[in-house]
């Protein structure tokens, strides 16, 4: 599916679908939104397009990079989206000219909805160029993202609440499913970061040099972002160091209250397995001395727990 966003010299621009055959008309800018699209789709339109830059497009699993071409700038960058405690990525790719943007997505995009209703509604977008244009889709999918990252530092901030209750079979899964989240937005922004850090000051004929001003402000959110990525790290690995103590805590609890319960019966089988052996004449055969067995039975566990408690043992 192509949508494509008419800009004009003056007055609001305009959103049609179907397929772009013919380039734009001199001094107008215009802006083609395809999904999902094949090659002989990218091939078709009226842009000399990389074929190297055609190729990433076909597969959408492409790292956020920037890449010059004779013709125009390609340049792609990932929108993350949290699902409850799992990160997925949408990719976007744009070509940038010299009077036209082609956006390129696998699935419907919101963040490129909005950015084309203000686009069409606006009168003075033509005189800012395509570089402000992208500026408007790059500023909306990093504010995205910072919510997203702000979202994924709630549930960790919650894991810390079940990080003392090792009895909850789900605490350790969604311990590294928020670190497999981290992982991947880490890895999402960190390139994206460095790629508007090159776009702010690059010199080109796409993006004017009051424009590349704009794409400091989106490496200021994305640079936030990474840095609230890497505290967040450092606060999951300790709320699992913490969780790991508590479980390793309590196992040794465990271990310790057996361990007396072991010590503690150790003195009865042996006084229970000497006087039961099965021979006509034992040493102390006699009827006493199966009542001082009794006797010891009975007093010796609780001698043993207090001589354990004066020791600290319990």
């Amino acid at each position: 599916m192509q949508r494509v966003i008419d800009i004009p010299t003056s007055g609001t621009g305009s959103v049609r679908t179907g397929t772009l055959l013919e380039p734009p008309a001199d001094g107008a800018l215009l802006w083609v939104d395809v999904e999902a699209p094949s090659r002989a789709e990218l091939e078709a339109l009226p842009f000399r397009l990389h074929q190297l830059a055609i190729e990433d497009c076909l597969t959408f699993d492409q790292r956020p990079k920037l890449e010059e071409y004779p013709e125009h700038l390609f340049v792609v960058i990932h929108e993350l989206n949290l699902d409850t405690s799992e990160i997925s990525g949408h990719e976007i790719h744009a070509f940038i000219g010299k009077n036209f943007m082609i956006t390129v997505r696998e699935r419907p995009c919101r963040r490129i909805d909005e950015v084309i209703q203000r686009v069409a509604g606006a009168n003075d977008i033509h005189a800012r160029g395509v570089g402000f244009i992208y500026y408007l889709l790059a500023d909306g999918v990093a504010s995205h993202n910072l919510v997203s990252i702000d979202q994924l530092s709630e549930a960790i901030d919650q894991m810390e609440e079940h990080a003392l209750n090792v009895a909850d079979q789900t605490t350790l899964p969604r311990f590294f499913e928020l670190k497999k989240s981290l992982g991947a937005a880490r890895r999402a922004l960190s390139p994206q970061r460095d790629l508007f850090a090159m776009l702010s000051r690059v010199d080109s004929r796409w993006i004017s040099e009051r424009t590349a001003l704009y794409f400091r402000d989106v490496y200021d959110k994305l640079a936030r972002s990474v840095e609230s990525l890497e505290s967040q790290r450092d606060l999951l690995a300790n709320v699992l160091d913490a969780h790991f103590s508590v479980t390793s805590q309590r196992t040794n609890d465990i271990v310790k209250r057996l361990t007396i319960l072991s010590a503690i019966f150790l003195p009865l089988t042996f006084v229970t397995g000497f006087f039961g052996q099965n021979f006509a004449h034992l040493p102390f055969h006699s009827l006493a001395f199966m009542w001082v067995a009794l006797a010891a039975c009975a007093v010796i566990p609780p001698t043993m727990l207090l001589w354990f408690r004066r020791r600290g043992w319990l």
